[in-house]
């Protein structure tokens, strides 16, 4: 991982960022011109009495039960076999997974065989350590 993360830096460190004068300008400007949340202010309330409020929650409501009644009366009821293992296995349908290898960048492929040979080489001297 260090060899990795010891790329990973030398390539940040080669990356070179300058900001002009004019969007410094642009930016210190904006910064300026934000003013903080418990300055800024408020847009009074609408002024629509609790009646109202109250008058759409239960055309909402009156709404919503008028359609479940509607659903449930045109659909005829009908009767589920008993749940047995086998009607469940059946009714499970079967997913055709279609993968491929995802394909490793250069540092990232050596990176996994220098791991891989240090499970081998750990994984040798425990051998050798136990006796087998």
């Amino acid at each position: 991982m260090d060899k990795l993360a010891n790329r990973l830096r030398r390539d940040a460190d080669r990356i070179e960022v300058t900001v002009s004068e004019e969007l410094e300008r642009r930016l210190d400007a904006s910064l300026q011109a934000a003013t903080p949340q418990d300055e800024i202010v408020r847009r009074p309330k609408s002024g629509r009495p609790a009646l109202f409020w109250w008058a759409s929650s239960l055309t909402g409501i009156a709404a919503a039960a008028a359609v479940i009644v509607i659903v449930n009366i045109r659909q005829p009821q009908e009767e589920l076999p008993p749940a047995t293992p086998a009607n469940i296995v059946a009714a499970v349908p079967v997913i055709d997974w279609k993968t491929e290898s995802a394909m490793l960048t250069g540092p990232l492929q050596q990176e996994l065989e220098d791991l891989q040979s240090d499970i081998r080489k750990a994984e040798r001297q425990v051998r050798e350590d136990i006796g087998l």
